[in-house]
């Protein structure tokens, strides 16, 4: 069958577009439609209040100075961009956390809405001077966000740092490092042990691994493996930190080996045995009565005698038969 030689031409064209553009449609309406959206959406957002929306002149983090005993306020904005409402659960978090308080802890943003937040940060009267750091947490649509708090107290600030209940044993030296300041601390220690004959130990001042908050005490041990088998030591620790804190403290230790030490001990117990034995035994001679001085069993008592110068009557002993023979 011969195809009209009229479709070729413009106005066959022309509908040509239409049919393919009411095709595409058809095929686009029969498309699943896409899910709803998670409550929020992935693209909701948390940020210090102020500033342009679109980000420019927006707070890195929420800065916020004071004395102790005051209570600073600021504001945090919660944006939602999606088609459904959004409901945030905030908290702080961090050495500031504990002292964040919001107006509410669970908020509900309207879609396509932001609210903002109100907070405070109440600083306790014995608030440590200098700065510290928290966090705002926000946990919404199956995220979470965070916004930096960037604190700093105000008022003196001093360093202090002591050494105490140091110990010597074996090849341990154990010792403890409290903050007796209200500035954190950042600790460096120096060894030396020194015995009979000189000098033993000689660590040169280090930075330890550690950051002692003010009131806080920790218990550390210092490893000493060439320690001396047979000497006695002294040994002396030096703590220095940020602000001219200093501390030291001195322990005494004596080294002696233990077999030798047994080994005497074990001969010396038996020369006083044999030597007890041997006294035992002289006092047990001298104390035995001889069999010679002994009365005979059939003599009866001895009689009394009583000596010429009327003393009290004492035993004689055996009697000497005197006379001659009759």
């Amino acid at each position: 069958m011969p195809v009209p030689s009229g479709l070729y031409g413009p106005y066959g064209r022309g509908v040509a577009a239409v049919l393919t553009t009411a095709l595409v449609a058809l095929l686009l309406a029969l498309l699943p439609a896409p899910a709803a959206a998670a409550e929020g959406g992935p693209g909701w957002t948390v940020r210090p209040a102020g500033g342009g929306s679109a980000g420019r002149d927006v707070r890195p983090y929420a800065y916020l100075e004071g004395v102790p005993d005051s209570v600073l306020r600021d504001r945090i904005s919660v944006t939602n961009p999606a088609r459904t409402p959004l409901t945030v659960r905030l908290r702080g978090d961090g050495r500031a956390g504990p002292w964040l308080r919001f107006a509410a802890r669970t908020v509900t943003v309207p879609a396509r809405t932001r609210a903002d937040v109100p907070f405070a940060l109440a600083l306790p009267d014995n608030a440590t001077p200098g700065d510290l750091a928290g966090e705002i947490v926000a946990a919404g649509g199956g995220t979470e966000r965070r916004v930096p708090v960037r604190v700093r107290v105000g008022g003196p600030t001093l360093a202090a740092l002591t050494v105490e209940d140091v110990e010597v044993s074996g090849g341990t030296v154990r010792y403890a490092l409290v903050n007796r300041g209200n500035t954190p601390l950042r600790p460096r220690l120096a060894v030396r042990a020194d015995g009979v004959f000189g000098v033993l130990l000689d660590r040169s001042e280090r930075p330890l691994p550690l950051e002692l908050a003010p009131g806080h005490r920790v218990e550390l041990t210092e490893p000493w493996p060439d320690a001396p088998a047979l000497d006695s030591v002294t040994v002396r620790l030096r703590v220095t930190a940020e602000g001219g804190a200093r501390g030291e403290a001195v322990a005494s230790a004596a080294y002696v080996p233990v077999a030798p030490v047994a080994g005497g001990g074990l001969l010396a117990l038996g020369a006083l045995a044999v030597l007890g034995t041997g006294a035992y035994r002289r006092r047990r001679t001298r104390g035995e009565p001889q069999a010679s001085t002994l009365p005979p069993a059939s003599a009866g008592p001895a009689p009394a005698v009583v000596a010429e110068d009327g003393r009290s009557p004492r035993y004689p002993g055996p009697l000497a038969r005197t006379g001659a023979e009759s």
